[in-house]
């Protein structure tokens, strides 16, 4: 009989803080994972949260995916909305109360190319994948970006205006 004992911890994922100047002043909080074992390049995946008040964990969905893709060979680039921080309770009303949906997009090109720059990613196979409002950011990102972004990922997207989304979504219980 062959005893096999498993091993209590190995990791196998790094992390990397890093800082996203978006502009203006305003800067925001940032993390990437990547797998410990493996040749890079690698392929990048940003991920782009929705909306309200999303830090980089995006309620813990974030965290779970970035792991779950860096165990898988990927480096994954996660960042905090501007003015948004620490698990999405620290918001400056003077960043958050005057980002318009342009801010948003800018930031997300911002962080494409921060991955892109990363020692580990391989800037020919960068993803971006954005869920409910970060999937209409992400649309035109990689429209904006076709040089630079090689794929989409559109998780529950809201990929018509927020105007057209309410009306549908209110003139269906009025019915």
């Amino acid at each position: 009989m062959i005893e096999a004992l498993a091993q209590q911890y190995i990791q196998t994922i790094r992390y990397r803080n890093l800082v996203i100047d978006l502009g203006n002043g305003v800067k925001t909080n940032a993390q990437l994972s990547f797998p410990v074992i493996g040749k890079g390049p690698l392929p990048g995946i940003l991920l782009v949260p929705g909306a309200g008040p999303a830090d980089m964990t995006y309620g813990g969905m974030f965290l779970q995916i970035a792991q779950f893709l860096s165990e898988r060979g990927f480096v994954v680039l996660r960042y905090d909305k501007r003015g948004i921080s620490e698990n999405g309770t620290n918001i400056d009303s003077n960043i958050w109360g005057n980002m318009t949906f342009d801010d948003l997009k800018q930031d997300a090109q911002k962080a494409v190319n921060v991955l892109m720059q990363q020692p580990e990613v391989d800037a020919k196979r960068i993803t971006v994948l954005g869920h409910s409002e970060g999937g209409e950011i992400t649309t035109r990102v990689a429209i904006d970006n076709p040089d630079k972004v090689k794929n989409i990922v559109l998780m529950a997207p809201r990929i018509q205006s927020a105007r057209d989304a309410a009306y549908y979504k209110f003139s269906w219980f009025t019915t």
